[in-house]
């Protein structure tokens, strides 16, 4: 018995520490985004700065209409802090799609960070000079997403369409190219293009398509690059790989 409440107290310590080294793993990952931020985005603190201020003042002002002004000066505080963070976590977030777009595994990497019910199903069809079309099951039916060439990609395109159609009946089918052109998608649009689409199915049958085409996933095709290549990459190197295999 008292073997057993060591055992528990020791695994609920190592718990605790555990949590704690986590969450000053996140701190540290977040000071050093924002100082990268900072370095290269000299509008961030001003702004971040403007947002803490002006909530404050706001607020302030707003109570002492009503009397309450050191009441609603803590909420002017910290709506603006949130604010603040906000304005950080979005321009982070642009200046990362900025840095990724046009490289290779670029659309894999957003795909991959969807966020809900989505099954993404990455490289299905590829070629040689990293162009890819990804798969990606969802709400809204099936739905590929082709990155590189557009007049390679097209071809995959048709070719994967073609095949899934047989497949799946009369389940929606959409197609997405990766591009800043007419009739393309930007990278930092993707995933709200894909949330914007309408539901067409159900959970039942997301997972009834996604057992009929596994066996289209199970062939063996070029290996991609699971995130956006550096811009220094070696193409040629890379492609020489992909021959091999």
């Amino acid at each position: 018995m008292a073997a057993g409440k060591a055992a528990s107290k020791e695994a609920k310590a190592a718990a605790k520490a555990a949590r704690k080294q986590q969450s000053k793993e996140r701190r540290q990952q977040l000071w050093q985004a924002f100082q990268m931020q900072r370095k290269e985005d000299k509008l961030l603190l001003p702004l971040m700065i403007g947002s803490v201020l002006g909530s404050t003042v706001l607020f302030f002002l707003i109570g002492l209409i009503f009397g309450i002004q050191w009441f609603l000066l803590p909420l002017g505080i910290l709506l603006g802090v949130l604010l603040a963070f906000i304005i950080f976590g979005r321009r982070v977030q642009r200046t990362v799609y900025t840095r990724a777009e046009g490289q290779a595994g670029a659309a894999a990497w957003v795909l991959e960070n969807l966020q809900g019910k989505w099954r993404v199903s990455n490289g299905v069809a590829a070629t040689t000079q990293l162009d890819a079309v990804h798969r990606v099951i969802g709400l809204p039916g099936v739905i590929f997403v082709a990155e590189g060439s557009p007049q390679r990609v097209r071809s995959l395109l048709a070719q994967e369409k073609k095949r899934t159609a047989r497949l799946i009946g009369d389940t929606p089918i959409y197609d997405v190219v990766i591009g800043n052109d007419e009739g393309q998608v930007p990278l930092k649009e993707l995933q709200r293009y894909l949330t914007k689409l309408p539901r067409n199915i159900d959970a039942k049958r997301m997972d009834n398509i996604e057992g009929r085409l596994s066996a289209l996933s199970s062939r063996s095709g070029p290996a991609l690059p699971k995130g956006p290549m550096p811009g220094n990459a070696k193409m040629r190197g890379m492609q020489r790989t992909i021959r091999r295999r």
